[in-house]
C-alpha cells in the first residue's frame, strides 16, 4: 500500500517543497510546464522560507522576552542582556496565497500525465497518494463526536493521528463559537457549569487541527447535545 507523499508538519512540508522547487524545472519539457509556473513554485518556497524563518526567531525572541520579564519581577541582582528583536531580512519576491493549493494542482497534472514514471515520482517526492487528511491543508478536516459523562458533562471525542493538538470552540445556545480549549490528547470534557437544577440547554462543538502551534485545514462539522443541569 502506498504511503501519502505530502507531510503533515509544516517544517516537513517546507523541506519537501524545497525539493520539488530545486528539481521541478528538470521536468519542464517532459511535463509541459509553463516556465510561470516554474518560478512561481520556485519563489513560492523562497517565500514560504523567509517567513517561516522569520517567525521561528521571533518566537525564540519571544521566549526570552518572556524569561526577561520574569527576571525583572523576581530575579537576581545581576541583570541579564535584554533580548533584541529579529530584523528582517531583504525580502524575496512575494507570491499570491496559496502555493501548496498550487503546487497541489501541478501534482496532479504530473501525475495525470501518460509520461509519469514512478522514478519521477520518487524523484520530486510526489510518489504516493493524494488522500483527505494528508493532502494539502485543505483537506484535513477532523471528525469528532459528543458524549455526556461524569454526571452530564459533555465529551469531545477525537482522534489525534499524525496532529499535534485539536482547538475546541463552542456555542453555548447564544449562537456564538467561542474557543473552549485545545486538547492534546484524546479526549476532552467540557467541565463547564451546567445549567439551573431541571433546565436544558444546547450545546454545540466544533475543532480543528494544530500542528507547530498552528491551525492546519479545515474546521470539524459541528456536533451537538443537550445538557440538563442536575
Amino acid at each position: 500500500m502506498k504511503q501519502y507523499y505530502m507531510p503533515v508538519k509544516e517544517l516537513a512540508k517546507l523541506i519537501w517543497l524545497q525539493n520539488f522547487a530545486n528539481k521541478i524545472g528538470g521536468y519542464a519539457a517532459k511535463y509541459s510546464i509553463a516556465a510561470a509556473t516554474i518560478t512561481d513554485v520556485q519563489n513560492g518556497y523562497a517565500w514560504l522560507a523567509y517567513w517561516m524563518n522569520y517567525r521561528n526567531q521571533y518566537k525564540e525572541y519571544l521566549k526570552k522576552l518572556s524569561a526577561y520579564k520574569d527576571e525583572i519581577f523576581s530575579g537576581s541582582n545581576v541583570a541579564s542582556t535584554p533580548p533584541v528583536p529579529p530584523t528582517l531580512a531583504v525580502a524575496p519576491t512575494s507570491v499570491p496565497p496559496g502555493i501548496f493549493t498550487r503546487v497541489m494542482s501541478l501534482v496532479n497534472i504530473i501525475k495525470s500525465n501518460l509520461a509519469y514514471t514512478e522514478a519521477d515520482g520518487k524523484d520530486l517526492g510526489i510518489e504516493g497518494n493524494e488522500v483527505a487528511g494528508r493532502g494539502s491543508g485543505q483537506e484535513i478536516q477532523p471528525s469528532i463526536s459528543v458524549r455526556l459523562i461524569n454526571g452530564g458533562h459533555p465529551e469531545i471525542v477525537w482522534t489525534k493521528g499524525d496532529f499535534d493538538a485539536i482547538d475546541i470552540y463552542v456555542d453555548r445556545g447564544n449562537g456564538s463559537w467561542v474557543f473552549l480549549a485545545t486538547d492534546t490528547h484524546p479526549n476532552y470534557t467540557d467541565t463547564a457549569t451546567l445549567p439551573a437544577n431541571g433546565q436544558t440547554a444546547l450545546w454545540q462543538y466544533k475543532a480543528i487541527y494544530k500542528t507547530d502551534d498552528e491551525q492546519e485545514g479545515n474546521f470539524s462539522n459541528p456536533v451537538s447535545t443537550t445538557v440538563v443541569g442536575v
